[in-house]
């Protein structure tokens, strides 16, 4: 069914039971063992039909075979437990905070090397991914929204035991698919868009090389990092609308950050839509859209910053992004990313109207 459906129609139509008399979505199985004689015994062994969906659904979306976890970093935990010991990694230099802090704590315990490198610096990336074992990209990245030159890096020649992971994410699988540009695994916390109503936590990877799919399972089956039952039904739920929700909130990103782009109380936008962007270029060629993310420096440093965020009424002071809802926050308090300007708010764009998100930002800048 896959190879005649479009991605948008596919979310709709995956997944689904199909005998005679069935619901018409899975339901919800809460049981954690099964009667024996049948292909499922124990849940964290053999699944449940609600993560066989969702798999199912985001295999296709990305062109593998899906894998599903608890959380986004349970699914990137699973990723660094195929390393061996004094395994050399490549990270982006803007990368999110939890990978950094799960790479340098291995470092420090001897487990690997750990190197770091501008997202932007194509050259670089072709050179490391040569004696790499380990290639962990993010495109775009969190929160600077740099796009990677994906093509070049994932052609670029590697061992056939080294892995080159994409964190999609932020792209989604209908801005962009790793696997079809030479990645080995694709990676997702499925908290964002694909849940897309800020209630679950799941994560993702998604492979089409049958020796990092045997090894992704194992480690999911003995650290019993699975996804609960509701979080599969949620995940599956909000999968379905996920290319309406992108298409609406992209296109009011679009001209929110044009916006943004020209008003006074903010000193510089950063959104790879706008031709100011410095990636702009590798983002039109490389992103079927520009994503729903727009990070922005305020004038007045971290105070007026934080007052941003205190005055907001209709966009939500809160962390995470994909969701429904406009959320938004001044990234340099997380722990972790002090590094980022103090000014920079970081704000994931939800469905509401363009000009009632314009209205909210105006009162706030005040």
């Amino acid at each position: 069914m896959k190879s005649k459906l479009s991605l948008q129609s596919w979310l709709v139509a995956a997944g689904r039971p199909s005998q005679a008399g069935s619901p018409l979505n899975v339901p919800i199985v809460p049981a954690s063992n099964f009667e024996l004689g049948g292909s499922r015994i124990y849940t964290r062994d053999t699944g449940s039909p609600g993560w066989e969906a969702l798999e199912e659904i985001v295999g296709g979306l990305e062109g593998g075979e899906a894998v599903s976890f608890s959380s986004g970093m349970a699914a990137v935990a699973a990723v660094f437990d195929q390393l061996n010991s004094g395994a050399r990694i490549v990270l982006p230099d803007d990368c999110y905070h939890g990978v950094s802090a799960l790479a340098r704590s291995g470092e420090q315990k001897g487990r690997w090397l750990v190197q770091q490198l501008a997202v932007e610096d194509t050259q670089a990336w072709v050179e490391a991914a040569g004696h790499a074992d380990l290639v962990w990209l993010e495109s775009p990245s969190n929160p600077l929204l740099t796009v990677a030159d994906l093509r070049a890096i994932c052609s670029a020649p590697r061992s056939d035991a080294a892995m080159l992971v994409v964190d999609n994410t932020f792209a989604t699988s209908l801005n962009q698919r790793p696997l079809e540009m030479g990645a080995d695994i694709s990676m997702h916390s499925a908290t964002k868009y694909i849940g897309g109503h800020s209630d679950l936590l799941a994560g993702l990877l998604i492979t089409n090389r049958p020796d990092l799919l045997a090894g992704i399972r194992q480690s999911r089956t003995v650290s019993g990092a699975t996804p609960g039952v509701l979080e599969a039904f949620l995940a599956v739920r909000g999968l379905r609308t996920m290319g309406v929700r992108l298409e609406r909130a992209q296109e009011t990103a679009g001209r929110l950050a044009s916006w943004l782009d020209s008003h006074q109380a903010v000193e510089l936008v950063r959104y790879p839509g706008l031709e100011s962007h410095p990636t702009h270029a590798t983002a039109v060629a490389q992103l079927n859209g520009f994503g729903t993310i727009i990070s922005f420096d305020v004038v007045g440093g971290a105070a007026a910053a934080d007052a941003v965020c205190r005055n907001v009424k209709l966009i939500r002071h809160a962390t995470s992004l994909g969701s429904v809802e406009s959320t938004m926050e001044r990234r340099a308090a997380v722990p972790g990313q002090e590094h980022l300007p103090d000014s920079l708010l970081r704000l994931s764009v939800g469905i509401e109207s363009f000009g009632d998100l314009c209205s909210d930002l105006e009162q706030a800048f005040c």
